[in-house]
């Protein structure tokens, strides 16, 4: 008797929570049931869910940057079934596969021509790696620069350059010769590079946790000082890239070209895991430097057919879709909708971003009841107050948001590209409603942020 997949998602639709309990992640489970996060969803489309009552949610997450084409992009589906149905040989090994060369002969058109390599990962933490060892092997020196809140992902390396203690905490120690400055800080920059020892500098155009952007011009010196002292320039633009912020990639903004350029989430098309790793023909022979040394950075997985083709996929569909003008405009509409907002609401601090990914900071209200409900929120935790507001948008408007990190006090908003007006104001509708409730103290938010203060006192 074969498997009959559909029936049992069917039948056990429910126990996704209770099997997390006993099998996967305990704790998770505990925070999806404490925030209200315990849904059952059976559906996915383009920038919808959809729960076993039918009822809709509107996904300002996209599985933190993954479904940049939506869930279930029509087009792409039609590509991989039509693949599938070919029985078409992969991951044969010690051969050069057809499908990878074409998925690096489209990326190569996308970037500058300096970046004429392509390495293909299963994932930007595995992309990030790589990056790591090319800058090891590349330059020949021990040390690696990144900076204070970024993420970069949480395997050993990538670890090692990620700014977030709560993350690193327990896993100590790490890559040696690692070190932290902050974003935009030119001159501590330039006085790490003097010391002549930095193999690489890694950072985000603009950091997932908190939404903070690198200024253009700085992000310009920072590859010029680079060049200068002999130190490969790296950006990670595996949540920035591929539309995410109204231009195919962040780094167009400024102009800059990086040595080492790491994409991965939206190049899955929203189905099958794949990363790439851009690189200079040069850079790249230092570490392939022989035949002998043709695999000596490899993952097994890599460049797999399905993965290959789901890239080809998700960048014929942002062309054709022409999804990168879609997330400037949508975009656009968010962050004036929000600027609008800060003018009335004083508990938000800062709207900032780019295109489809963008920050909402909350800040200690003037008025002096509204401080007393934020003095007490943050006696327990810095992040509650976000979360306080992301748990109705969730229970009342069937909108699914995330703070940006821990004791972080910034909602960020990453949806699919793909949503459209109505979608932007179902948000701005729904995020008002919930400010307004906010400004009441003591009122309905504030009896949400007691009930998560008393859990956190608990644990």
């Amino acid at each position: 008797m074969s498997l009959d997949i559909l029936a049992l998602l069917r039948e056990r639709a429910q126990e996704n929570v209770k099997l997390h309990e006993m099998h996967v992640n305990p704790q998770m489970a505990k925070v999806v049931k404490t925030i209200g996060f315990d849904q059952s969803y059976v559906r996915g489309e383009g920038q919808y869910l959809y729960d076993m009552q039918g009822r809709k949610y509107l996904d300002m997450l996209a599985g933190f940057g993954v479904f940049g084409m939506g869930r279930n992009h029509p087009k792409i589906r039609k590509i991989l079934m039509d693949f599938l149905q070919s029985d078409y040989p992969s991951l044969v090994k010690m051969e050069a596969p057809l499908a990878s060369g074409l998925l690096a002969e489209e990326l190569k058109k996308r970037v500058p021509p300096s970046l004429d390599t392509v390495f293909f990962t299963n994932s930007g933490a595995e992309g990030i790696e790589t990056a790591i060892k090319y800058a090891h092997c590349a330059t020949g020196r021990p040390r690696l620069l990144y900076c204070n809140h970024s993420f970069h992902g949480l395997s050993n390396g990538a670890l090692s350059v990620n700014g977030g203690d709560s993350f690193r905490e327990g896993f100590e120690p790490l890559l040696p010769g690692c070190t932290a400055i902050d974003l935009n800080d030119l001159d501590a920059l330039r006085y790490e590079l003097g010391k002549g020892d930095v193999a690489g500098f890694i950072l985000e155009p603009i950091q997932g946790k908190g939404v903070h952007l690198a200024k253009d011009d700085y992000l310009l010196a920072a590859a010029a000082a680079c060049k200068e002292h002999g130190t490969l320039f790296i950006l990670d633009e595996v949540q920035t890239g591929l539309g995410r912020t109204g231009k195919l990639f962040t780094m167009e903004y400024s102009g800059v070209v990086p040595d080492v350029l790491v994409m991965a989430k939206s190049l899955s098309g929203g189905y099958v895991p794949v990363g790439a790793v851009m690189t200079s023909r040069d850079i790249f022979l230092k570490v392939f430097s022989s035949m002998e040394r043709c695999m000596v950075h490899s993952s097994t997985f890599s460049q797999g057919a399905f993965a290959m083709v789901a890239g080809l996929a998700a960048l014929h569909v942002i062309d054709e879709d022409k999804l990168v003008e879609n997330a400037s405009k949508m975009g656009s509409l968010l962050l004036q909708g929000l600027e609008e907002m800060k003018k009335r609401f004083e508990f938000i601090k800062d709207v900032r971003g780019r295109g489809l990914m963008v920050g909402i900071e909350f800040g200690r209200p003037s008025s002096l009841t509204l401080k007393i409900g934020w003095d007490l929120a943050h006696k327990v935790s810095s992040g509650l107050f976000g979360q306080a507001i992301v748990m109705p948008l969730m229970a009342d408007h069937a909108i699914l948001t995330q703070i940006s990190g821990h004791g972080v006090d910034v909602i960020k908003l990453i949806p699919p590209l793909v949503i459209n007006e109505s979608d932007v104001s179902w948000f701005l509708s729904a995020f008002e409603k919930v400010l307004e409730r906010a400004h009441h103290f003591p009122g309905p938010i504030w009896e949400v942020a007691s009930r998560l203060a008393r859990h956190a006192l608990r644990r």
